[in-house]
């Protein structure tokens, strides 16, 4: 690992080695700010419409920081995916200041200012939910939990203080100023992350029954960082995983492709897994679970997801049907096999069927948009027709909008069923790269070939008896 801090002075060295570095009590924060000299981040790195959202913040008279992943990901040496601001203008007065901001959100009130399609996320400071008193010249509203604890409003405002300890993680309690381009790191942020830790900042249960899509960032952040979650951290989650089943499937939908689809997919699944937060997300696929991982599920859901972590990191495109058609294609023909057999449909029908079944189920859990369910249906109904290839079939099919997402679907299944399927695939390949002749001969061979069987199999004609002469 590169070094993550540059140019360490003496001074700093003897601040980390004098704080709670042992047990990093939440509740005794102590607010450590090290100068420009002593850490790494130079505004060069920052993306140039985040610094225009914080110097006019600035000039206007608020307190303006770059907050969060972005200030973690620059003193990792890493590039930031997103540039996220906290300031102690409220979305009404940072709307006045830009033409390009759109307020969103309930739960969170939030401030999007938009530059094309580059979206710079600003925040207001957020308060403690027990105040009830106006924090400054802001004016407080009052958060709303359910009876387990979970945050369904949380518009309170407050402090940079109050702010830093609402932080998930002490990881992303650290704050860049823009004013003096200083770091500000409430809850011993730095240690934690030199070390390698992904600590919760408060009670770890209390802050789970808050938001408990915080057990998801935890296994997110290990994974996506290489780190370690402290076990005081790690320990709930086992037994509370069952409370994302309280979280809106819209939310999970977003959730599951940050968690997948992110460039470490693989290494977050078997995270999930450990902790039971995968099962939650996906409950038809727990029931195809076993102890070793070697069902035919487990390893197609392996495979997917390294196949998109090497597509990320070649910088290809990634269509999250794709990786979802893959993930449930065994629970939906194993429910078809079932509904062929106990129902009495013809096969084709039964898988239909089942195809609406798994996706329906689904979606309670992960609201996948229809734009990806129709997607999903399209590649799995068209492994059924690959194998018709006679007459003007073989055409019409590599006409179908969706046939490369099918095909790619159909070889990749040959890894794991069988000569039949990969024999089906590589044909399939050389009809794609020959020309319209030789598609021509490849389905007058396969024609020729059907008939040969068809004649092979038909029962010799009797011979009629002769009459008998009188």
């Amino acid at each position: 690992m590169r070094c993550i801090i540059f140019n360490r002075v003496a001074s700093f060295c003897r601040k980390v080695l004098n704080r709670q570095s042992s047990t990093h009590a939440t509740e005794d924060l102590t607010l450590q700010i090290y100068q420009r000299q002593e850490h790494g981040i130079s505004r060069k790195d920052i993306s140039e419409n985040a610094l225009k959202v914080l110097y006019r913040l600035n000039k206007a008279g608020y307190d303006a920081y770059l907050v969060g992943g972005g200030v973690r990901d620059l003193l990792l040496d890493q590039k930031p995916k997103d540039f996220d601001i906290a300031t102690n203008a409220t979305p009404e007065e940072i709307k006045k200041l830009f033409r390009n901001c759109r307020l969103i959100g309930r739960r969170f009130r939030l401030a999007h200012i938009l530059f094309g399609r580059d979206v710079i996320e600003v925040a207001t400071f957020r308060g403690h939910h027990a105040e009830t008193k106006p924090a400054g010249n802001i004016k407080q509203q009052v958060a709303a939990q359910n009876h387990e604890g979970m945050l369904l409003r949380d518009n309170v405002y407050g402090t940079i203080d109050e702010d830093a300890e609402r932080r998930d993680f002490t990881i992303n309690a650290l704050y860049y100023n823009i004013k003096d381009f200083t770091v500000c790191d409430y809850a011993n942020g730095l240690p934690d992350l030199e070390d390698r830790i992904i600590r919760l900042i408060g009670d770890p249960e209390t802050r789970y029954r808050e938001d408990p899509v915080r057990m998801l960032r935890a296994v997110r952040f290990a994974a996506k960082l290489d780190m370690d979650i402290e076990a005081n951290t790690a320990e709930p989650i086992l037994r509370l995983s069952t409370l994302l089943q309280d979280i809106p499937a819209a939310r999970l939908f977003e959730e599951s492709l940050k968690l997948l689809q992110s460039g470490n997919g693989l290494a977050t699944y078997k995270l999930l897994r450990e902790y039971n937060l995968f099962q939650q997300l996906f409950p038809i696929l727990a029931e195809h679970f076993t102890e070793d991982h070697s069902s035919p599920t487990e390893r197609m859901i392996e495979h997917i997801l390294a196949a998109t972590d090497a597509r990320i990191a070649e910088e290809k495109r990634v269509n999250p049907a794709f990786m979802y058609a893959a993930m449930l294609w065994y629970p939906m023909t194993t429910r078809a096999e079932e509904i062929s057999v106990t129902g009495g449909l013809s096969y084709y029908d039964a898988f239909m069927v089942a195809a609406n079944d798994i996706l329906d189920e689904q979606v309670k859990t992960i609201a996948i948009p229809r734009r990806f369910t129709t997607t999903v249906r399209d590649i799995w109904q068209q492994q059924l027709r690959f194998s018709r290839r006679s007459g003007k079939r073989a055409f019409k099919m590599m006409e179908h909008p969706k046939f490369r997402a099918a095909f790619d679907f159909l070889e990749m299944r040959g890894q794991f069923e069988g000569n039949d399927i990969a024999t089906l695939g590589a044909w399939w390949r050389d009809f794609q790269s020959a020309d319209r002749n030789q598609r021509g001969k490849m389905v007058q061979e396969l024609n020729e070939g059907s008939s040969q069987r068809r004649r092979r199999r038909r029962p010799p004609r009797r011979k009629k008896p002769q009459a008998k002469s009188s």
